[in-house]
């Protein structure tokens, strides 16, 4: 006869959907009822998201189904009523500071393949370096590169109040979904499992003192940027481009977001600027000065360029970052020299909002 025990350890199997958690764990069981083979599951969730509630649903028939004995399963699920929301929500009423952060900054691009998260690894790496307390976040939940770029694959702890623990890699302090899914996982989520996958990370993580956190976005102006400007008051932005008019282009739209948004854009970085090869000569594969030229034309401050090394994608692919395995080389200097601007970029901001 099939007993309570036995269908809440089957339950056990079965996540909350975007999470390694499963629903046992995270408490929405409330009650398990068996008659003669016919079992009735309560459930009770805190999210009013439907797909998030069908989901769970097929997953709990599915599941207890496998069980000998069980001849039907009903799920009942209760989720909160929704609430009167104001005619006109401002979407920004939500922004809130994160708990000992002291300034956010996100590292963004228009279109992918500009080597955005090789600048957010370094320019993290370079804060740590310059003795800034600094937490890197991998907000590219569809590519998480973080993981490999910073050469950590453990899974992150919990504190006893259900918050995760960073993990840490060279002075920084990391978190990312690649540390909670297999390698080999896709990630397939609409918008709101994406937003609530974001607030998890800035607010549900135990971040500790940190003057800086840096916030890898994924390419373009969807659900991660913008729910992360919904959700926490940024410090400003850092723009990555490439110096040919294709990736330019695009960059114009990813500035355009963050002055919607009120967000202040701290500067654009130039990278794959130009090649030294081998006999020394000079060339420039993509242009260059298109990100310095685009800088001027906005009005905004040039962080630095970067040329194309060889040095930089090796000790990415390594996991140690360049401005660590090769602090005295001509690329680390690229990166400290940008982090320096940066510095010098939120210090400005600040003292203008002070007055």
């Amino acid at each position: 006869m099939i007993t309570e025990e036995q269908i809440k350890n089957q339950l056990k199997t079965i996540k909350y959907p975007g999470y390694s958690r499963d629903i046992v764990s995270f408490g929405l069981v409330r009650g398990v009822q068996i008659s003669n083979g016919n079992v009735q599951v309560h459930l009770q969730l805190s999210t009013r998201n439907p797909e998030v509630a069908r989901k769970i649903e097929e997953d709990v028939r599915q599941t207890l189904q496998q069980l000998d004995g069980i001849k039907t399963v009903e799920v009942h699920i209760q989720q909160p009523q929704p609430t009167a929301e104001p005619r006109n929500p401002d979407p920004w009423s939500r922004r809130r500071q994160i708990p000992g952060v002291k300034h956010v900054v996100a590292i963004a691009s228009g279109k992918g393949g500009v080597g955005k998260s090789t600048v957010a690894v370094n320019l993290a790496s370079a804060l740590a370096q310059l003795g800034e307390r600094t937490g890197l976040l991998d907000c590219d939940v569809y590519g998480p590169s973080v993981p490999l770029m910073m050469g950590i694959h453990e899974r992150p702890g919990v504190t006893p109040s259900d918050k995760l623990l960073p993990l840490e890699a060279h002075g920084v302090k990391l978190m990312s979904i690649g540390f909670l899914i297999d390698p080999e996982q896709p990630v397939i989520w609409r918008g709101p499992l994406l937003a609530k996958a974001v607030e998890q990370f800035l607010f549900g993580v135990d971040w500790g003192e940190l003057d800086y956190l840096v916030v890898d976005l994924p390419p373009g102006t969807g659900d991660a940027p913008l729910s992360l400007c919904q959700l926490v008051p940024l410090d400003g932005g850092v723009m990555v481009t490439t110096p040919q008019e294709a990736s330019l282009g695009v960059v114009r739209k990813g500035i355009g977001m963050f002055q919607r948004v009120e967000v202040p854009v701290l500067g654009l970085v130039e990278n794959m600027s130009y090649f030294i090869a081998p006999d020394g000569s000079r060339v420039e594969i993509f242009g260059h000065g298109g990100g310095r030229a685009e800088a001027e034309r906005q009005g905004l401050r040039f962080l630095g360029e970067i040329p194309i090394f060889v040095e930089i994608r090796e000790a990415g692919d390594r996991g140690i970052p360049i401005v660590v395995a090769q602090p005295d080389s001509e690329p680390a200097r690229c990166f400290l020299h940008i982090a320096q601007e940066v510095q010098k970029a939120v210090a400005e901001l600040k003292e203008k909002s002070s007055k």
